[in-house]
């Protein structure tokens, strides 16, 4: 394994080409990730809307453990650790939650206050 020192400027000119190319990809990656998240809230946030005019419970935890376990199964498939995927989206449910508990109680207060 070669090591170089980065702080002088002696890395070969074509590993500093392929360190580029490689965080070109990671950065337009990230981007992805955080354009598809935003699309995805952007549907919970009508998911939270619509329980909250019908007074359903913000959390669902039946549907919460099949998207759990069918996350688990994607990310084994895609030789991702699936201890991992399930850590990730139980942050984002809870994130979820926390926004319809949010809508739910934005609702009722319009309703006390004499709105629809």
């Amino acid at each position: 394994m070669t090591t170089s020192n980065t702080a002088t400027g002696d890395v070969d000119p074509a590993v500093r080409e392929e360190l580029r190319r490689l965080r070109d990809s990671i950065d337009n990656i990230d981007a992805a990730v955080v354009h598809m998240l935003a699309e995805r809230f952007k549907a919970t946030q009508q998911v939270g809307r619509l329980k909250a005019v019908h007074q359903l419970p913000p959390a669902d935890p039946a549907r919460e453990a099949r998207q759990i376990a069918r996350l688990r199964a994607l990310a084994e498939n895609a030789k991702l650790d699936p201890a991992f995927a399930e850590k990730f989206l139980n942050f984002i449910i809870a994130e979820v939650i926390r926004h319809h508990e949010s809508i739910a109680e934005d609702t009722v207060n319009s309703r006390e206050a004499g709105g629809h």
